[in-house]
């Protein structure tokens, strides 16, 4: 597993934290900590290419409030300590659409307890998909938690609008949106 990271020493400030999950080609990543310098990024990806996108942006842009993990978030979530997390940011995950694969799915009872832990009191967990069932899961396991208030919301326009999210709205799948916040 290893040792708990601690964001200051990382990223050489105290800022707020943002954990980007799961980024894939990193287009919202680099736009999203660009438009906002003030917040540091820690964003996981297993997907090497989508890896060296967001490494080459934060090299072209000189990005000093980007930091990438290559690695699965379950594991790498255990290392962060808690209520550091201002934001957490899934968009779009593997939806895993046959039946026999749903329990593969991110948003779960178990990662959303993870979340929880390491968002700070008023932190947000965002979520997007443009998968309906899914959509309808990620709200079932988020409202199941009585620290997290939110639901569906209005697409926010500080997310930039992702490769798969122009790949679903070709396809006539409107994204959902959702954020939580995290109470006491």
């Amino acid at each position: 597993m290893g040792p708990i990271i601690d964001p200051v020493a990382v990223f050489g400030r105290v800022a707020p934290v943002v954990l980007d999950v799961g980024f894939g080609g990193g287009e919202a990543t680099i736009a999203m900590a660009r438009a906002d310098p003030a917040r540091d990024v820690i964003a996981i990806e297993v997907h090497t290419p989508g890896i060296s996108n967001v490494l080459d942006a934060v090299q072209r842009h000189s990005l000093t409030n980007i930091r990438v993990m290559d690695g699965d978030v379950q594991e790498f979530i255990a290392r962060l300590g808690p209520a550091i997390l201002d934001e957490v940011r899934v968009y779009f995950p593997d939806p895993w659409p046959k039946m026999s694969q749903r329990r593969r799915r991110m948003i779960q009872p178990g990662f959303v307890d993870l979340v929880i832990d390491r968002l700070a009191i008023g932190g947000r967990l965002h979520l997007a998909t443009d998968i309906a069932d899914y959509a309808a899961q990620m709200q079932s396991v988020c409202d199941s938690f009585a620290q997290l208030v939110g639901g569906v919301v209005e697409r926010p326009s500080t997310r930039p609008v992702t490769r798969f999210e122009r790949r679903g709205l070709d396809e006539n799948r409107p994204p959902v949106d959702m954020i939580y916040v995290r109470g006491a």
